[in-house]
């Protein structure tokens, strides 16, 4: 799983922190990418962030919900 983020997001934060639970039980990895390297990044998530990226191209902007996560990650 990728999480597009920012350094100074406190939202992101919580996103992650939601997500964790997952990681340690399932074995995930979360790639998290802080969309300030990258000009594209900026221009494409820079107003959404945090943003959920699935291994089969679903993304999922904040907010989402265990209940939502735990549902997308059944269907990979």
């Amino acid at each position: 799983m990728c999480l597009y983020t920012s350094q100074t997001c406190h939202l992101c934060e919580l996103a992650e922190a939601l997500l964790q639970p997952f990681v340690e039980q399932l074995g995930l990895t979360l790639y998290k990418v802080d969309i300030n390297t990258d000009a594209n990044l900026i221009t494409d998530y820079g107003l959404r962030i945090p943003v959920l990226l699935l291994p089969n191209g679903v993304e999922k902007g904040w907010p989402f919900t265990t209940a939502q996560v735990r549902r997308l990650l059944a269907e990979l």
